[in-house]
């Protein structure tokens, strides 16, 4: 927890002059993974830098221990972040993986976590970034991440919300897990029950984001992920019981005529919906497409009118929205 006092202290004076409170952007930031770009991912001092940044939503992937723990982590596997083939190189399954969930939470905390890496390899995915096997970070449960979350709205005066996601729900129901009943729970506990309450709550699988709102009787702002070209043609059925959808920006993206960017009519069509749209990933060093990060963004937040994104970089997307703001 050192480094989440010295980010917060840090980021402090230059996050104010970064994001001004006279003017409410009217495109939320979601701080993907935490400060991603630059600290390893869903790390608490990852979170603790998003939120000094001054972001809408704070995202945490969620993923049940062996003894019923929401860990905060992307993967249902342990191998592409953590030193787990070292410290436990026993506990692999027979595909040669680490999981989550064959751990307590007790083990889970004597793991390093790391910048991303391939575990074949042990390359690390993006090489800028904060060095790997470096620092000393640690994994943690749900409860730890909204008590530091809360903790901060509290002690900064802001309210910064939070943007949990349900992680492989049918592969936590064959090991015999109910994620999703253990995740609502915790977050009903700690105040987040209805729309009004700043927790948006996502997930891949739309048959258990259908039963969340209508068997579990959820009250949440709800998010339907779109990974499939195919999935888009459901936004009808998706609005019937979800508030937003959030697709791979690329679903988004169409032709580029005479070097320019044209676009799909998914946001159009979402928003004559009703939904909101909330594409992942935007990501500073992998732009593939574009020349620069702020054409992404203008393109995408400004041209596509998106209404916010998930990105590893939300101070630039934050000075992007920012100097929107202010021509």
């Amino acid at each position: 927890m050192k480094y989440v006092l010295l980010l917060i202290s840090f980021l402090t004076f230059s996050c104010h002059q970064t994001k001004k409170s006279s003017k409410m952007n009217t495109k939320i930031v979601i701080a993907h993974r935490g400060a991603s770009g630059y600290l390893p991912e869903h790390t608490l001092e990852a979170k603790a830098m998003a939120h000094a940044m001054n972001v809408d939503f704070i995202e945490q992937d969620l993923v049940l221990s062996k003894d019923d723990v929401p860990i905060v982590i992307h993967d249902i596997y342990l191998d592409d972040v953590t030193d787990v083939a070292i410290k436990f190189p026993n506990k692999k399954r027979k595909d040669g993986r680490f999981y989550v969930i064959d751990f307590t939470f007790d083990e889970l905390k004597t793991l390093q976590v790391t910048e991303r890496f391939n575990p074949k390899t042990g390359q690390q995915v993006y090489k800028h970034r904060f060095p790997k096997g470096k620092g000393n970070f640690k994994l943690h449960s749900l409860q730890e991440e909204i008590e530091l979350i809360q903790g901060l709205n509290a002690s900064t005066q802001k309210n910064i919300g939070i943007y949990p996601e349900i992680k492989a729900p049918e592969f936590h129901k064959k090991e015999g897990k109910n994620l999703t009943e253990i995740v609502l729970k915790v977050l009903t506990d700690y105040g987040y029950k209805t729309k009004k309450d700043n927790c948006i709550l996502q997930c891949f699988d739309a048959k258990e984001l259908e039963r969340i709102r209508f068997e579990l009787k959820s009250e949440l702002f709800l998010v339907q992920l779109i990974e499939f070209s195919d999935e888009v043609n459901q936004l009808k059925h998706f609005a019937t019981y979800a508030d937003g959808v959030g697709p791979w920006y690329k679903q988004i993206l169409d032709k580029k005529i005479n070097g320019k960017f044209t676009f799909t009519s998914l946001v159009k069509d979402a928003h004559l919906l009703g939904l909101k749209v909330h594409p992942y990933t935007f990501r500073a060093d992998a732009l593939d497409e574009f020349n620069s990060f702020d054409e992404m963004m203008k393109e995408l937040l400004i041209n596509a009118n998106i209404d916010g994104a998930f990105t590893d970089f939300p101070d630039k997307m934050i000075a992007f929205l920012n100097q929107k703001n202010d021509e």
